[in-house]
């Protein structure tokens, strides 16, 4: 996968007031940790930030005032309404080094004829990868499918070099008859001989 690279600069303030002025310089707080060492607080803007964040499990490389980091996001808080990014949580990775992240599941073709329906059991499948090696995302099949038929972690083709991280038997997709929400035809007759049919009634 690509890296993207990020500028970074030391956070020399904390709380959040400075948090919020931050914010308001086009700038997001982070902090970068990982391999034992002390946790860097770090301010980036927010725009190339948000765009790197696009790509799921992005690989990015942190520039931190002049020493390069590699670190994948782990953490994203985002502001309830506007979802604009308030503090993002950066794992530091090494060249070769495998870690554990879960990474959306895609699917591609049409079920089978019949209105069914198709039930998404878990979004995303943690696996294990290179951390320069992570994929995008993985894609089942559906095409055909019909009612009563799961997928499951043992089911999806996986890259080279990636290997699930969760029990192959862990259901993550499942296709469900499609439920009728007429109303019986009892019930039909009664709200029929209930309601109404024009003004008040009048008494005599």
């Amino acid at each position: 996968m690509a890296e993207v690279r990020l500028s970074a600069e030391l956070r020399k303030e904390f709380g959040k007031g400075p948090a919020r002025r931050a914010r308001r310089e086009n700038k997001v707080p982070a902090v970068v940790y990982g391999h034992g060492a002390e946790p860097k607080h770090v301010l980036i803007d927010s725009h190339a930030l948000m765009m790197a964040l696009k790509t799921p499990n992005v690989l990015i490389n942190l520039d931190i005032e002049g020493k390069g980091q590699l670190v994948i996001p782990k953490a994203v808080q985002r502001e309830a309404v506007r979802r604009f990014l308030v503090h993002v949580d950066l794992l530091e990775v090494k060249r070769g080094e495998k870690v554990t992240v879960e990474v959306p599941i895609h699917t591609e073709g049409d079920l089978a004829p019949g209105g069914n329906l198709l039930e998404h059991l878990l979004d995303s499948l943690p696996v294990e990868a290179e951390a320069t090696r992570i994929p995008e995302a993985v894609t089942v099949s559906i095409e055909g499918l019909d009612a009563g038929h799961a997928i499951y972690a043992k089911d999806v083709p996986l890259p080279k070099g990636t290997s699930l991280a969760v029990d192959g038997d862990t259901a993550l997709l499942q296709i469900v008859a499609a439920q009728a929400e007429e109303l019986p035809e009892e019930e039909e007759a009664e709200e029929e001989e209930a309601a109404p049919e024009g003004g008040a009634p009048t008494e005599g």
